[in-house]
């Protein structure tokens, strides 16, 4: 397991942007699977987006074409750009690692073994 803590959260406007970092206790996470997850008050976690050792990304329906996710490219850290934000993006929002190396489908379904403590995000009318 490795150490994630998420920054860059805080309050914004409907409309506005913020970026979320998710930095790991280990110099690369380029062999995992990552996700970014949310949870808000009352509500069950859901999946935001995922990104594999490869690039490639899956974003669940209500994000795409407003945020996108992305690592550096040792995968330390791992980004979240939020654009055209709505108050009912307001949550609290965890980065999640799987064990490395990973070699299977990466999704919101995969094995994270290491998550982050989150970081709130809130977002006014």
């Amino acid at each position: 397991q490795v150490q994630l803590v998420e920054s860059g959260g805080g309050s914004v406007q409907a409309g506005g942007s913020l970026k979320l970092s998710c930095t790991a206790s280990t110099y690369t996470l380029g062999r995992r699977c990552m996700a970014w997850f949310r949870q808000a008050p009352g509500k069950e976690r859901e999946g935001v987006a995922t990104i594999n050792a490869d690039g490639s990304t899956i974003y669940a329906d209500s994000f795409k074409g407003r945020f996108t996710v992305s690592r550096d490219s040792a995968g330390n850290p791992l980004y979240l750009q939020m654009d055209n934000l709505k108050p009912e993006d307001t949550a609290t929002y965890s980065c999640a690692a799987t064990f490395s190396p990973f070699t299977g489908p990466c999704s919101f379904s995969s094995y994270f073994t290491s998550w982050g403590q989150g970081t709130q995000v809130t977002v006014s009318s």
